[in-house]
């Protein structure tokens, strides 16, 4: 069973950028399809973006299209998402997900393994 440890949120100032990590073990993490959601307070946990097991093809949220990078080092066992252009609406608790099986990958419900999360502030 695969376990996931994310890093690299912060607080950055609307513009900035970061890149948060998520460290895979216990598991053949290039079998795995990989997904970034994201949780702000009181609201339901949300698609950010996903990447194929090899990482030839991406998905994202409308929202984010166009500013966040998803990708994978399947040597190093690690999936990265680039965020440039923060919005103080993208403040959130930001995780990372692994799935073996098929359907929606903007489902959280699709998705068997989770991380613990990393919180990212961006302030106005």
């Amino acid at each position: 069973q695969v376990q996931l440890v994310e890093s690299g949120g912060g607080l950055v100032q609307a513009g900035g950028s970061l890149r948060l990590s998520c460290v895979a073990s216990g598991g053949t993490f290039f079998t795995y399809y990989m997904g970034w959601f994201r949780q702000a307070p009181g609201k339901e946990r949300e698609f950010v973006a996903a990447v194929s097991w090899s990482g030839g093809n991406t998905h994202y949220a409308d929202s984010v299209k166009g500013r966040f990078t998803i990708s994978r080092d399947n040597d190093k066992n690690t999936l990265y998402l680039q965020m440039n252009s923060l919005k103080p609406e993208d403040t959130a608790v930001y995780y990372c997900a692994a799935r073996r099986g098929v359907g929606d990958f903007s489902a959280a419900a699709s998705y068997d393994h989770w991380g613990q999360g990393t919180q990212v502030t961006v302030s106005s």
